[in-house]
């Protein structure tokens, strides 16, 4: 009876705890999983290894891992997922445009990260003619243009911002005024039930795109989260 390899995850990470907390769980689910913890030797093994999908950390010895990412997509398509402790918008976005598959900010639950590999890994093995059109979503920093399955879903600037912190970090929860502060940069004072409006709006505008309202969703008491 022929047998399945379990996947490989390599994990480029410089925390030895951190790395070792994550090889575990990785090994509980399933996974194997190799582990490098400079930035200049993680190609290499990205060479040697080949793995089904790297857990990539952006501050690295070395070289950091948006160089590293990019040297990855130069060669092949197997997802990447980010995981760093920089959370500004503009670091999301440049991982995503860079060619990075999805995004972890620290700290994270080990559990939650088992999730999003496993998601990640669905979908390229799915490959993208298995996706329904309606959930083919991209994010233009630099135009403020969000599209859905190619359609422009027409948002304002600080709509664009939210579904970026949203989208950038799905699977994570955030509360009404940590996405404030992300969504403006001016110090202004905003009450934090404007964001349940800008929700609403956006919601609209997805389902109006061909997308779900349910991708948006509402955690009682503490804020909300992205989930396709």
């Amino acid at each position: 009876m022929k047998t399945t390899s379990p996947s490989l995850v390599l994990i480029v990470e410089d925390e030895p705890r951190l790395a070792a907390v994550l090889g575990d769980y990785l090994g509980t689910a399933g996974y194997a999983h190799r582990w490098v913890a400079d930035g200049s030797a993680a190609l290499e093994a990205f060479r040697r290894e080949q793995p089904d999908l790297v857990l990539l950390d952006l501050m690295l010895p070395g070289r950091d891992g948006m160089d590293i990412c990019r040297d990855i997509r130069r060669e092949s398509q197997v997802p990447v997922v980010m995981v760093t402790a920089r959370v500004e918008e503009i670091d999301r976005l440049l991982g995503l445009e860079i060619g990075a598959d999805d995004y972890i900010c620290k700290p994270f639950s080990p559990r939650e990260v088992v999730a999003r590999v496993n998601a990640v890994l669905r979908r390229y093995r799915q490959g993208p003619d298995a996706a329904p059109v309606g959930t083919v979503l991209s994010l233009d920093a630099a135009a403020y243009r969000a599209q859905l399955a190619g359609r422009n879903l027409g948002l304002t600037p600080v709509e664009f911002r939210l579904l970026s912190v949203l989208h950038g970090a799905q699977g994570r929860v955030f509360s009404r005024e940590q996405l404030l502060n992300r969504i403006h940069d001016d110090q202004r004072a905003v009450n934090d039930r404007a964001v349940d409006s800008h929700i609403k709006n956006l919601r609209r505008k997805l389902v109006e795109g061909g997308g779900s309202d349910d991708w948006i969703k509402s955690i009682y008491g503490v804020g909300f989260r992205f989930e396709f």
